[in-house]
């Protein structure tokens, strides 16, 4: 098997044939443009496309528009060569068109190389080359990270790409381990893990625990039920008296903690705040009247407006004083510095501004790495 590439179509599983590749195409949405000869394939259609080649392979192809991802698992097999040598090339040509049709077909695009910096990188940090390293994430924020609706066992979203990023710039593969918010520190902490990109804010109080590498701005949206009933603009005094549903360990919690004063000195209750281990049990509270307000990531809030349009909407965004950072363990200086500079080099080569616009986040958000640590 060869590795992960990003494509608008997804190719899956491989199985051998004998003298020829069947290629199943299967649309899930929409037109997918795979051409054989005369062929036009389109939505909710099955056709089997078969093309003689010395090396082939057979695949499952979801085909999908816009930003969707294609995920390659492809299986080469050489076939038994027929007699004669007009024959076999004529195998090999053909062939050849099959896979280039492939490839370019359905507004496919191969992923970004590696920038040009990546080499000396690699050669400067010699011993992150080939390993694999295991990054821990709460893969509950759509659009950042969270499961593959097409496969269970596969993570997408913004942050995924950019450690995949990192890793193909610095020479490393990534696998990952699926813990709640409040575990990735400390998964990190115990060396359960060697690095967490997981849309996690970087704070000084974070930074007692790990090193963080800044690469996107903060802003938070406000989420609460349609028409907002309780008429919350922020975190401030007109979340006196209502409930918040928040993630346990996000930064939020303390800020509408501190409330507390204002609305006492203008004689309201406190807000008061319910913890969850994850974004969709906590919008499922305001969903289900147990909360008025869910403040966080502004692109998550969007994503439940979007998922909820008659339930749900965004009252306001609040920015905040913090930068979403890529955490590494104290201990591992070297970590940091090679993940510092392998993130300058993407940015520098356009990669991440092009990320933000795969996943429809606001380029805006991009951030010059900068590190938060403490002492």
């Amino acid at each position: 098997m060869v590795s992960q590439r990003a494509f608008p179509c997804a190719l899956r599983t491989a199985v051998v044939k004998r003298d020829a590749v069947a290629i199943e195409l299967h649309a899930r949405t929409s037109i997918c443009a795979c051409w054989d000869k005369s062929l036009e394939f389109r939505s909710h259609t099955l056709a089997l496309v078969r093309c003689n080649k010395a090396y082939i392979v057979w695949a499952i192809v979801i085909c999908r528009l816009g930003s969707s991802v294609m995920y390659t698992n492809l299986v080469d097999h050489q076939v038994r060569r027929a007699g004669g040598v007009a024959r076999h090339w004529r195998e090999l040509v053909l062939g050849a068109v099959c896979l280039l049709t492939l490839l370019v077909s359905g507004h496919a695009k191969a992923a970004a190389p590696a920038p040009a910096e990546c080499a000396a990188l690699q050669a400067k940090y010699p011993q992150f080359k080939g390993k694999t390293l295991i990054n821990a994430i709460n893969p509950h924020t759509p659009g950042y990270e969270a499961l593959d609706p097409n496969d269970p066992s596969k993570y997408v979203g913004f942050d995924i790409d950019l450690g995949e990023a990192i890793g193909n710039c610095l020479g490393f593969k990534m696998a990952y381990k699926p813990v709640s918010f409040a575990a990735l520190l400390p998964t990190l902490q115990s060396g359960q893990a060697d690095i967490v990109i997981s849309d996690m804010y970087a704070t000084e109080e974070r930074a007692k625990a790990a090193d963080f590498v800044t690469y996107s701005k903060v802003f938070d949206g406000v989420l609460v039920a349609k028409g907002n009933p309780k008429k919350i603009s922020g975190i401030n005094p007109t979340m006196c008296g209502t409930i918040a549903a928040e993630n346990t360990g996000y930064v939020e919690v303390p800020l509408i903690q501190n409330l507390a004063p204002a609305c006492k000195a203008a004689h309201r209750q406190e807000a008061s705040v319910q913890l969850y281990d994850n974004n969709a049990n906590a919008i499922q509270a305001i969903l289900a009247g147990r909360a008025d307000t869910y403040i966080n990531d502004v692109n998550t809030v969007d994503q439940a407006v979007k998922a909820y349009p008659n339930q749900l909407e965004k009252a306001s965004a609040v920015t905040l004083p913090y930068s979403i950072g890529i955490a590494v363990p104290k201990t591992n200086q070297a970590m940091r510095t090679a993940v510092m500079a392998a993130l300058v080099a993407i940015q520098k080569a356009g990669i991440q501004a092009d990320l933000l616009k795969k996943w429809s986040l606001g380029v805006e958000n991009l951030e010059t790495p900068t590190l938060v640590a403490s002492n």
